[in-house]
């Protein structure tokens, strides 16, 4: 059975973004939440059906203040052990392990965040925007929990203000060299990606050094104006924070003109403030808008953008970013309350990426590690080596680009689930679900199958189980012979009254290992097939 969902074949039933009128059942409520979460609990689900959709989406959008990192790795030579390590200057001399330290422990942090974070779209969106703007892992870990921070601050807020900070933050600075750009050896790599895949686009070449959006002169402009920002002192152990700076001096201080895409509008010399000026003129760029909405939409909705849609929808959501001042916000209340949202064609149309994989199991179970500081990041590390082994790590994107799954056509997120890492998504999702899981010292994390089997409605029942199973994890509904497949495998292929006297005996004897372990290896087998199914790898 092919774990690819079919290619999509005919244009959305309702191509409006007018407010959803349908029945609220929880079908929508898991759509809704399976796209802007890392795997939603049943409770959550059930949460979603009473309180609505308004309420809801109203929900997901807020973002909450979130912690630092912490030091808990024994290479950290500066800041002591629990505390945040993100104002804390290198040691003079040999600090390379405190630089591979700091980053573990943001690995491990943003890994937590994923698992725990309750009711929001911030995580779900500040990997969109890491995608976005494809920074890698090779800048310095503090620049890196400033930049991380901004995308977690601004997750939902005005574009425009996003891409002035990205712009200056030290680890963009040293990501795409703006940091060496200066007047006397201007580098124009940040400037051509700005425009390429940050801002405008890259529309349809129709001559030499003519994209359509933008010309190789706004490039060479683009990188002028942008001369003069440095990021030096990242390594200082005398700079508590990492900064970036403005040096005059190596700032080209002519008057710069852009092309007719940008109404050959002239960028006199500003200092400090001329990147922003610039920005202000991309962003009244017409494509500007139409670009950023189309990647939204490859990542909440769908990744084939129809003529139509583009024409429909995607307009739509332009309009509605023009006419808000920038503000995401706007954009994404608008389409998670829409008709189109949720239609039936679009749900179950993306692979799920290996984030969404992994913690699609891991959260709906409630499985959360519970030890040590260093041992809990030392597990959640784990949890994004496995990522990383199915193709996607967290803090370092492919390219600039970001993941392929997202922009390399025809494929798109088919990526995710080709006949390499199928394979390996199997073996994970059985040694997560069945087997020992992740060990640190003998503290394993796994899925807590007692507890997911607790949170769901009725677990007396085992058709009532497969039911929620089939919420949970399975945007196109079961057929009738799958749900009996796995009904057999829950009960053992015994009457579904056996399931029944099995579960109570497990609830009147909790704490005895006769009575439990049958339980909990059942919903074990049952999970593990699940994983196996196609539905399983879709949202």
């Amino acid at each position: 059975m092919s774990m690819i969902p079919e290619e999509t074949t005919q244009e959305p039933i309702s191509l409006s973004l007018a407010p959803f009128t349908g029945t609220w059942t929880a079908a929508e409520a898991a759509h809704l939440l399976r796209r802007t979460l890392f795997g939603p609990t049943f409770q959550q689900i059930q949460q979603s059906v009473a309180d609505g959709m308004n309420t809801t989406v109203n929900a997901l959008l807020q973002l909450p203040v979130t912690a630092p990192p912490l030091t808990a790795h024994p290479d950290e030579q500066i800041a002591a052990f629990g505390t945040t390590w993100i104002n804390s200057p290198y040691p003079s001399s040999g600090g390379d392990p405190t630089v591979q330290a700091r980053k573990i422990s943001l690995i491990a942090r943003q890994m937590e965040r994923i698992n725990t974070v309750n009711l929001s779209i911030q995580e779900k969106m500040c990997l969109f925007w890491s995608n976005h703007f494809g920074v890698n892992f090779d800048s310095e870990g503090r620049a890196l929990y400033q930049l991380h921070e901004i995308y977690r601050a601004n997750a939902l807020g005005n574009f425009k203000q996003l891409v002035k900070d990205v712009t200056i933050n030290p680890a963009m600075l040293d990501f795409l060299n703006g940091g060496s750009n200066n007047q006397f050896s201007p580098n124009e790599n940040f400037s051509r990606e700005l425009l390429e895949l940050f801002s405008v686009g890259k529309g349809a070449q129709l001559g030499v050094g003519d994209y359509s959006t933008y010309t190789e002169l706004d490039i060479q402009e683009g990188a002028k104006i942008l001369t003069g920002w440095t990021n030096w002192e990242m390594y200082s152990d005398v700079n508590l924070t990492a900064e970036s700076e403005f040096n005059a001096g190596l700032h080209d201080s002519s008057t710069k003109t852009l092309s007719a895409y940008f109404g050959n509008t002239a960028i006199p010399d500003a200092g400090a403030n001329e990147y922003a000026n610039y920005i202000d003129v991309l962003f009244q760029q017409p494509n500007m808008a139409k670009f950023i909405c189309s990647k939204i939409y490859r990542w909440f909705v769908n990744y084939d953008l129809t003529p139509t849609v583009e024409a429909t929808v995607i307009s739509d959501m332009a309009t509605t970013l023009e006419s808000n001042n920038w503000s995401i916000i706007a954009v994404m209340d608008e389409l998670l309350k829409s008709e189109h949202f949720y239609d039936i064609s679009v749900r179950g149309a993306i692979i799920k990426n290996p984030v969404e994989y992994i913690f699609s199991f891991m959260k709906p179970s409630l499985s959360v590690p519970s030890y040590d500081l260093a041992t809990n990041y030392e597990l959640y590390l784990n949890a994004h080596w496995s990522c990383e082994n199915l193709g996607m790590s967290v803090f370092a994107p492919p390219s600039v680009g970001g993941w392929t799954a997202y922009y390399q056509v025809p494929s798109f997120s088919k990526l995710w689930a080709n006949s390499f890492f199928i394979k390996r998504r199997f073996e994970y999702s059985a040694w997560l679900t069945l087997y020992g899981g992740y060990d640190v010292g003998g503290n394993k994390w796994n899925v807590d199958a007692l507890t997911f089997l607790g949170t769901l409605s009725n677990p007396n029942s085992a058709v009532a189980v497969i039911d929620d199973f089939e919420t949970l994890f399975s945007p196109k509904p079961l057929t009738a012979a799958t749900k009996l497949m796995l009904k057999t495998i829950l009960t053992n292929g015994l009457p579904d009254f056996e399931w029944s006297v099995q579960y109570t005996d497990y609830i009147n004897n909790p704490g005895n290992l006769t009575y439990s372990e049958p339980v909990k290896q059942r919903i074990q087998f049952v999970l593990t097939r699940f994983t196996q199914l196609p539905q399983f790898h879709i949202i």
